[in-house]
């Protein structure tokens, strides 16, 4: 059989274009955080993970054009080797202590530090245990290590207790969950997990991708239940409120450094270029000065999920600026996102295998830097389109 057959049985994508439903790889002309341009159109941002809005913030703007003039664009070579620059030292130093944790370490993207600290720490006879709605990059991480997994009902904590009883003595276990969970909003339930963690010896990393710069006054989900140290690792991600690219683990002095020396994603890849650097570094020190974004962005997603509540929609569990609109159809919610951007609101479009059955949804996200007339409008138009669709 031909190696790629299977590429002209792939049909979905091409069904989904000719029906002019396709929602993905949409060419954007501009942004300005808040507002795109597509199709000539501006159009709100609702679908970004800019939360504290600093891509256009002058400080994290000014520090990357500065590395590029001082460095160049690439440092052409591994951390391992000839890559590391004093600028990731530093990051490294401030991100750890931002955290509460003694060593961080900075990888090229946020999927490259999951893949490499899980596959380092996680052996063939050690077990992952991962909530259901893990991110990809966790899963895949543990792939790689060759490790068992089990995974556990989503923030269960009797389903996590049984998934642990079940790790033979002899092996490691890790419990790894993300700290806001990327579709729903929600947050991993810190304080009924670690205590069953503690209880069968079980290490645990959380993946707070989303939640640094948003929970915990920006320090994340350990921070904003008061359990940094009941947690072993904190990974994140440069793309999100960091305005950047790039990802770091962080934790114990032997365990950063361990995984320094095993981790194939950090050693086999170039380093963070120095602007992404230095714009992570920037977007840091804005966190520190301007503590008032996160209480910002967490007001204006207080005023948006109640915004959505009055009108009838489902919000499911979020308590975060991440809040899905469960709509539980694949072509309802493609026609939905649609229609949304076709009246000026961007939003993301979420189905299965990313979402249960039952669960698709779109994901709308915000930023500290949206107004309230903007809010205001999209709230205009997710009623003015939910009815027309009959979804409330």
């Amino acid at each position: 059989m031909d190696i790629f057959q299977k590429t002209k049985d792939f049909t979905t994508a091409k069904e989904a274009q000719e029906a002019g439903l396709y929602p993905y790889f949409l060419p954007l002309t501009s942004s300005e955080g808040t507002v795109a341009i597509h199709n000539g159109k501006r159009i709100i941002m609702c679908g970004s993970n800019n939360y504290l809005g600093l891509t256009n913030h002058p400080k994290v703007q000014e520090a990357a054009q500065k590395a590029v003039d001082e460095y160049g664009t690439s440092c052409t070579g591994s951390r391992f080797l000839n890559g590391t620059l004093e600028m990731h030292l530093e990051l490294e130093k401030k991100l750890a202590a931002w955290v509460g944790m003694e060593a961080a370490l900075v990888f090229t993207t946020g999927m490259q530090a999951n893949l490499g600290a899980i596959s380092a720490i996680i052996g063939r006879h050690d077990v992952a245990v991962l909530d259901k709605f893990d991110h990809a990059s966790i899963v895949d991480g543990v792939r790689l290590s060759n490790g068992k997994f089990r995974r556990f009902q989503h923030n269960d904590g009797e389903s996590l207790e049984r998934a642990l009883s079940s790790v033979d003595e002899e092996s490691g276990a890790m419990v790894i969950v993300d700290g806001l969970y990327s579709m729903e909003g929600d947050l991993a339930d810190l304080p009924e997990i670690v205590p069953i963690c503690k209880k069968y010896g079980a290490r645990i990393m959380v993946d707070d991708a989303h939640a640094i710069g948003v929970v915990g006054g920006g320090r994340g989900t350990a921070a904003h239940f008061g359990m940094t140290d009941d947690v072993d690792l904190i990974m994140s991600t440069f793309s999100k409120s960091f305005a950047s690219v790039g990802g770091f683990i962080a934790g114990d002095q032997d365990v950063i450094h361990y995984i320094q020396h095993h981790a194939r994603s950090l050693i086999f890849s170039a380093s963070l270029p120095p602007s992404n650097t230095a714009a992570a570094l920037a977007a840091l020190e804005v966190m520190q000065e301007e503590p008032e974004r996160v209480e910002q962005v967490n007001r204006n997603a207080d005023k948006m999920r109640q915004g959505f509540q009055r009108l009838g929609f489902d919000t499911g569990a979020s308590v975060t600026p991440i809040i899905p609109i469960i709509v539980g159809d694949d072509t309802l919610t493609f026609v939905f996102w649609k229609a949304l951007l076709e009246n000026g609101v961007f939003v993301n479009p979420v189905i299965s295998p990313a979402t249960p059955p039952g669960r698709q949804l779109l994901r709308t996200s915000y930023m500290a830097t949206h107004t309230e007339e903007q809010l205001d409008f999209v709230l205009d138009v997710f009623e003015k389109i939910g009815k027309e669709l009959k979804i409330i």
